[in-house]
């Protein structure tokens, strides 16, 4: 969904970044709603995506459900701090490494996710792989996952791929298992709790030419159904005009975080850190100039300040200076110390709008929920659990 916002609201701090004793998280703030929840479920998922030389990834557009709050917007003394702050390091930054860069090396860990919309069709935004115990983790907007505009509680088909580019998976798809939000955010749309964490099954690959032959004897090794039912699965298994056959032959491509690694998180931090925003922002300013394509990952680069969105029931979130378009950058990760050497920093924050604060037909800013004790609660409930190989 594209959030066109007006804003209001400045406030400026230091950066608090000691780990400390993490609070915990209030079960019955947290939502969880499955994806895809067996292996043949996941396996017709990704089937989709590859089918037809991958046609529907390729033909994917920026989700861009339009929402344009139009209300007054007031600045507050900003977001507090629920408890206090805290952070979780990155995957191999475990131990603290320092370095310094001056050029901006793009994060690997950042990258699409696809899905299909209530219109029924194929869409994305930007989403990022954070650090999990079984390294399977993926944050983005919660609107990147949640269903608000269907009747369903989640969108259909869901899969991350990191680096994706014109129909390239370098480190192969990652089909989503299980979701998870603020009771919130899932009950009222609350713009505060915007946010969404997914854990996601091994990467899958396919070899060259992408398809097993087989018989109808020794189907039953290659798929947990009869072949009377194998229509159901009609995006994974295929029948040919000789009569045989064919399924996809996926190959485990590894966890997620092994492959790219995974961003650390901070929350209830001050307000007035510097952070890098990364995302693949695409469509038009509302003057009509055309700045991205969606195609690359772009990077911005800003402070944090305070804003108040109360038409999106938005009372505590943040902005940035960005001249990133609302298409396509929905998710894009807000990364706080972000070493360039090490392509690590803390996701602190997750794009769900964009607005044209001094009203020249420019967007200029990028806002994002505050990430305080709640949103690791959130996060804590999604970042032990296992989720494994479906190859």
């Amino acid at each position: 969904m594209k959030r066109t916002l007006a804003l209001g609201g400045v406030a400026a701090g230091l950066l608090a970044t000691a780990l400390v004793t993490q609070p915990a998280a209030a079960a019955g703030d947290v939502v969880s709603s499955p994806l895809a929840n067996t292996g043949i479920a996941a396996k017709n998922i990704a089937g989709f995506w590859w089918a037809e030389n991958m046609a529907q990834l390729k033909g994917a557009t920026p989700y861009d459900v339009e929402t344009q709050v139009v209300g007054k917007h007031v600045s507050t003394g900003g977001p507090t701090a629920d408890t206090k702050p805290g952070i979780v390091p990155a995957i191999g930054d475990e131990k603290k490494v320092t370095s310094v860069s001056k050029n901006v090396n793009l994060p690997k860990t950042t990258g699409k996710v696809f899905f299909r919309g209530a219109d029924g069709k194929s869409h994305w935004c930007t989403a990022t792989s954070v650090q999990a115990a079984y390294k399977n983790l993926v944050a983005t907007a919660g609107h990147c996952v949640y269903d608000v505009v269907g009747n369903k509680a989640t969108l259909d088909k869901w899969v991350f791929i990191p680096g994706y580019y014109q129909g390239k998976t370098p480190w192969g798809i990652y089909v989503g298992k299980q979701a998870f939000t603020h009771y919130d955010f899932d009950v009222y749309e609350d713009g505060d709790r915007n946010y969404a964490f997914v854990t996601v099954y091994n990467g899958l690959k396919l070899p060259h030419g992408g398809l097993k032959d087989v018989t109808p004897e020794n189907i039953g090794s290659w798929v947990q159904v009869s072949p009377e039912l194998a229509h159901q699965y009609e995006n994974w298994l295929k029948k040919f005009k000789d009569g045989k056959w064919y399924v996809w032959k996926f190959f485990d491509a590894g966890r997620l975080g092994d492959n790219v690694g995974g961003q650390g998180l901070a929350y209830n931090q001050k307000i007035g850190q510097s952070v890098y925003v990364f995302g693949y922002p695409s469509g038009k300013h509302p003057d009509g100039n055309h700045a991205y394509t969606g195609h690359t990952l772009k990077w911005s680069y800003g402070k944090t300040f305070a804003a108040k969105a109360s038409d999106i029931k938005a009372e505590e979130i943040i902005g940035v200076k960005s001249s990133f378009t609302g298409e396509g950058s929905l998710g894009s990760a807000w990364l706080s110390q972000y070493k360039s050497a090490r392509r690590l920093g803390y996701l602190n924050g997750v794009t769900i709008g964009v607005s044209d604060t001094d009203k020249n037909n420019r967007y200029d800013t990028s806002v994002s929920p505050y990430f305080d004790g709640e949103t690791f609660g959130v996060y804590k409930a999604a970042a032990n659990l296992w989720s494994g190989s479906i190859a």
